[in-house]
């Protein structure tokens, strides 16, 4: 330890060594901001539409939720996690209809044989939206 103690100053050195100097304060300066940053601050329904990612997994696409669209009834995955509030404010935020019912499906996980051994196939969660008559959801296949 003794060579190491050679290349080390002590402390009471070091504070010496330092004296603190005493800095003028500066005034805050404010520049106005650009127009970039006032349109980013506009758009209210940002938090809104990564929520709405967040619940909405991916529409379900079957021949049983292709015939459901004649009544305006469509069928979407959705996270396990969320409940028919949040289901009716995601797709009103996200494709601006007006819902009108949710109902939840949930199918559970089913068992599987993968290579000779058991195993089990993720369950998930299906909603499906009633909108009013006359308002349609784009769905790209």
């Amino acid at each position: 330890m003794s060579i190491l103690n050679r290349f080390k100053k002590p402390k009471e050195e070091e504070k010496k060594e330092q004296p603190k100097k005493e800095q003028p304060k500066k005034e805050k300066v404010v520049f106005p901001k650009p127009e970039a940053e006032k349109k980013v601050e506009e758009k209210k329904n940002l938090p809104e539409m990564i929520s709405a990612t967040t619940v909405l997994n991916a529409p379900h696409i079957s021949e049983k939720a292709t015939f459901l669209q004649k009544e305006n009834k469509y069928v979407f995955r959705v996270s396990k996690r969320t409940n028919k509030i949040e289901i009716k404010k995601a797709i009103e935020s996200l494709y601006k209809v007006k819902v009108e019912n949710v109902n939840i499906v949930n199918i559970p996980a089913k068992k599987k044989m993968w290579r000779g051994r058991p195993g089990y196939d993720s369950g998930h969660k299906k909603a499906i939206v009633t909108i009013e008559k006359g308002q349609k959801i784009e769905i790209a296949l």
